[in-house]
């Protein structure tokens, strides 16, 4: 069996590859598929004040298929929708070699161990603070710590701008 690339519409992977699934069940080709792969990564994002934690694709529109490359096998593939090709020749899409394979599984398990925290904020911008005991002041962002999920704020008070902390979830961008 080889690894192949298939090219979907993008957003159709997890639809693709559920169908993909439940056709290979119904014409019995275990045999002729391995593994498909989806890559994509954990990543923590803010909502409404909490940490939630979303897949996000790595190469949207892309899935990897472990198959035997024979015509019936890109023939099921190929019939499925939400599939526009594999990657390659119109005619025989070309594996992926065993190092490009070993790189993107391990780009994937990595990927899904590590949970990468998406920054809502960038330095210089206006905020407000939604949360704590300076709920409804405006400020500038400073500067960002992504690893502690901390962002320095210069906000006015009594007159005096005064650098304050606050987590993201305390913040939304004006």
């Amino acid at each position: 069996m080889q690894w192949y690339v298939v090219h979907t519409l993008t957003g159709h992977e997890h639809k693709v590859k559920k169908i993909l699934l439940k056709l290979i069940k119904e014409k019995n080709m275990e045999d002729s598929f391995g593994n498909i792969v989806i890559p994509v990564e954990n990543q923590v994002r803010i909502k409404k004040g909490k940490k939630v934690v979303e897949e996000k694709r790595l190469y949207p529109g892309y899935i990897v298929i472990e198959m035997e490359g024979n015509d019936e096998t890109l023939r099921l593939v190929n019939s499925i929708s939400g599939v526009t090709h594999f990657l390659g020749s119109k005619t025989k899409p070309i594996p992926l070699g065993d190092g490009e394979v070993d790189e993107l599984l391990k780009q994937v398990r990595e990927s899904k161990a590590k949970v990468v925290t998406k920054i809502p904020f960038a330095e210089g911008e206006r905020v407000s603070v939604t949360d704590g005991p300076f709920t409804d002041f405006i400020g500038t962002i400073e500067e960002i710590h992504p690893e502690r999920e901390k962002v320095k704020v210069l906000v006015v008070i009594f007159g005096r701008t005064t650098p304050i902390e606050f987590g993201f979830h305390q913040l939304k961008s004006l």
